[in-house]
This record gives structure tokens, sequence and C-alpha cells, in this order.
């Protein structure tokens, strides 16, 4: 039973269990002032072209969204996002244990716009109520969605215009900038955000993810926060070994890019039974509406995600192939799929 569920259930990297291997006998040192993590942060920079650049090495993507947030607003503060939001939905309330509401907002295709914002400002209006003051988008969205320069550019400025912080979680960010559709760069991520953050757990390391504050005046004494959240790693080395791979050679676009190109040999093949999609496929994650029969065929063969009922006879699932699935394994589920529906 091949697994479709996420991106994350292989190991690691060879080049990466190679870079670890070549720290063996190495004596680092701690909390993340070891060489290792020095010539990481040098690496990203240089990728971003902003060389001040403030970069933190955290363990994954909740804690990160959790310690990051948390330290940026003030107690009467919130976030804006997607009804569909990682933080809103599968974060299990951390934003909210710290005390700041997620303001939702229903969308289509997981994006937030200026325009989907402005009522929320509008109605937030004075002291009785919490303040917005984050707006948090992904990149790709939980739909598999990806923003435009012209889009992420377009929002920033809303944000800058009505003094609001844009943090952008990267989870998947190597599929986004190499999608087909994409025209986003890693210096334009450092131009149009106030925080982001480059995604390793989803894209070939074992765990990890490198948080970049380009507005460096909200970083300030950040590492207190990371350490009262329990995110500062004594072996942060582990981290930026992984980072620092990932970053060299394009390999991170390229594993990107063969996550996304799995998808795209699923979707010619969900497109050619004329079945439609939930979200516009433009990465590594297909929301297809199978006919409910079709669906628990599907279910009782491959693992992946039910996200729910379409309408009375269409069942929506979600494929999410991952930088390590193979050609064959595709074959193998079209030869299996087209038995199903002849």
């Amino acid at each position: 039973m091949y697994n479709f569920t996420n991106d994350y259930n292989e190991t690691a990297h060879r080049d990466l269990l190679k870079a670890f291997s070549n720290t063996a006998n190495q004596k680092l040192t701690g909390y993340g002032f070891d060489e290792c993590c020095i010539k990481a942060k040098e690496n990203i920079r240089k990728q971003l072209k902003s060389p001040s650049a403030d970069i933190h090495f955290m363990s994954g993507g909740t804690i990160t969204n959790l310690t990051a947030i948390s330290h940026i607003l003030k107690p009467y503060q919130a976030v804006i996002a997607a009804d569909s939001g990682h933080v809103n939905v599968h974060e299990t309330g951390a934003i909210e244990a710290t005390g700041h509401k997620v303001l939702t907002v229903k969308t289509t295709d997981g994006k937030l716009t200026p325009e989907l914002i402005e009522p929320i400002l509008t109605f937030h209006c004075d002291e009785h109520m919490v303040q917005p003051k984050l707006v948090y988008i992904s990149n790709t969205t939980e739909l598999g969605t990806i923003y435009s320069k012209q889009e992420l550019k377009k929002l920033y400025q809303f944000c800058q215009k009505n003094q609001l912080y844009l943090y952008l979680d990267g989870a998947r960010l190597a599929m986004a900038l190499a999608a087909k559709d994409n025209d986003l760069t890693f210096p334009d991520l450092a131009k149009y955000t106030d925080v982001f953050y480059i995604g390793g757990t989803k894209v070939g390391a074992f765990a990890g993810e490198a948080l970049v504050f380009n507005d460096t005046t909200i970083s300030q004494d950040f590492r207190f926060s990371m350490k009262q959240k329990g995110a500062i790693l004594a072996k942060s080395w582990i981290v930026a070994v992984q980072i620092n791979v990932l970053m060299q050679n394009n390999l991170y676009l390229e594993l990107g890019l063969h996550s996304n190109n799995m998808a795209g040999k699923l979707k010619t093949i969900f497109e050619n039974a004329g079945l439609t999609f939930a979200a516009k496929p433009q990465s590594n994650q297909l929301f297809v509406n199978f006919p409910n029969a079709l669906a628990e065929k599907i279910l009782n063969y491959y693992r992946v995600d039910k996200i729910g009922q379409t309408d009375s006879k269409y069942t929506c699932l979600r494929f999410c192939t991952s930088w390590a699935t193979q050609d064959e394994e595709i074959k193998k589920f079209a030869k299996q799929f087209q038995k199903w529906i002849e």
C-alpha cells in the first residue's frame, strides 16, 4: 500500500545523509554558535541577497510558527489567516494557547488578498477588540496553490500601509518556488515579507526549518523567546547541516520540482479520466473529486487523505507526492486506477 498522504514519509535525501556522515567525530559548539550554523546562515543570506537577514534554525513548522508569531505580537494582538491556514487548522490551537486570537478569512483557493483582509481591519475598530497585527500566509498554501510575485507584493504593500506584519510559512516553499506557474525568487521573499521560513522537513531533511527575519527590528531578543518555547536546540547544527546542503547546487528547488512533477503525472491520469479538482493543481498536492464508489476503492488500496464530501455523489481525496516518489510508483497506480474506471 503506497503512501500518498504526505511528503515527509521518507527518511532523508542521500546528500544530507552524506553531510551527516562528514560531521562524525567533530566537536561542535552548542546552541547555534557552531561553524555549521554560521556557514548555513551565510549561504542563505547570499541566496536572498540580504546580508542583514536574521536567521534561526528550528526543528519543525509548528514550533517555528508558534515561537515567531508569539514573539512578534503583543498580548492584545491577533493573527489574520485563511480559514484553511495551518495555524488555524493543524496546530492544536498553538497560537491561541499563547493568548493570540486567530482571525480567519474564508477563501476558495487558500490565499489571502487585501480585499479579503480589509473587512477584518474595519470591524476591529477599537480597544474593545483584539488588534489585527500579523497576516499569516503559506506558500504553497494548504490547498497546494501558490502566490505570484504580484500577489505577494500587493499583499506586502497593503500590510505596510496598514502597519501589519506579513509572515510566510514556507513548509512547502521548495514546491512553490519550483512550480510551473511560479515567478517568485528567494530575493523576492526577502523583499516582500517581514518574516518567512525555508522548510526542510517536507523536502528531504530529517527535520528542520530556517526562520528568516527580514525586518530585524522585530527579532530583537528572539533567542529569549526561542529558549522559553523550547525551540533552541543544543545541537542546532543538526538543522544547519541539512539546510546548508539543500541550499547548495540548486538541490532545494530540484527536489521541489521532482515532487511537483510526480503530482503532475497523477494530475494527467485524473484529467484523462474526466475528474475535477477542488483546488487548482499547482504543486505537489492534488485535491481530487472522485465518485464515492471510486473513492472507497482508492482508500482500500492506497493511503491518501480523505478531505470530505464534495457533495452527495463525490468525495474529495488529497494526493501528496514527495521528493522521493518514483515513476514506477505512479505507473503502478495508473495501472490499478485504469482497471477501476474501465
